[in-house]
């Protein structure tokens, strides 16, 4: 890797450990990032800083020791440029508006996937790599669009999302869950095509999987859609 393509150093600050190790091993799943630490609290989140370089805070708002926005502040008052994606359960609008000047670029509420990070994180890069100056307004607005603008999560090589959706409103209608082969059919798809969506739903949090007993031989998985999503 060049220079120029030198991965998105992350720091993920967060008080919970489980979650904390989540968002880690979530960035690590992006390509062109790296976690390069991890935080439990704003005095942690300042040590790390004060010894690693950082492009990009993962940064759960709110801490044990100090609100996420005011750790924020208190960054740029020291000199640290590191940009800040949110990560709250709040949905207080005059928050966000507060974190804009901080330097938040993005805001996931929690709880999220793994999808949904992702695609925060793509569109940082792309936000990210945008250097030089611009020959215009376009060229500014393109760049910004590529951070602001929401837009669908990329699927997998070989899904489409037509079928996604088919699939995804075939499990919210039947409310006990399908199989692999009862999508197929309500769909109009190969078995092993439907297994395909319904696994990338499973790894997106959107859909959970369970053995189904009672046949003769291996038990089949029946899926069904989580509620909520």
């Amino acid at each position: 890797m060049t220079n120029t393509e030198r991965a998105i150093r992350v720091l993920v600050v967060e008080d919970d450990p489980v979650a904390a190790d989540a968002h880690v091993m979530y960035v690590g799943r992006v390509p062109g990032f790296v976690a390069v630490g991890k935080a439990h609290s704003g005095a942690e989140a300042r040590r790390v800083l004060e010894r690693t370089p950082v492009d990009l805070l993962l940064l759960d708002l709110h801490l044990p020791d100090v609100h996420g926005l005011q750790l924020a502040r208190s960054l740029r008052t020291a000199g640290h440029h590191a940009d800040v994606i949110a990560v709250t359960s709040a949905r207080d609008l005059a928050v966000v508006r507060e974190g804009v000047s901080l330097g938040v670029v993005q805001y996931v509420l929690k709880p999220f996937t793994f999808a949904t990070l992702r695609d925060r994180l793509v569109r940082y890069a792309d936000f990210h790599a945008a250097v030089g100056e611009a020959s215009g307004q376009d060229e500014v607005d393109r760049a910004l669009a590529a951070l602001r603008t929401p837009g669908p999560a990329a699927l997998p090589k070989g899904l489409s999302a037509p079928t996604l959706e088919r699939v995804t409103g075939a499990l919210r209608d039947c409310a006990e869950g399908l199989t692999a082969a009862g999508v197929a059919e309500t769909v109009g798809i190969s078995r092993i095509t439907a297994r395909r969506y319904l696994e990338h739903l499973v790894d997106a949090g959107r859909a959970a999987r369970r053995p189904q007993y009672g046949t003769v031989g291996r038990p089949e998985l029946r899926y069904r859609w989580v509620t909520g999503q």
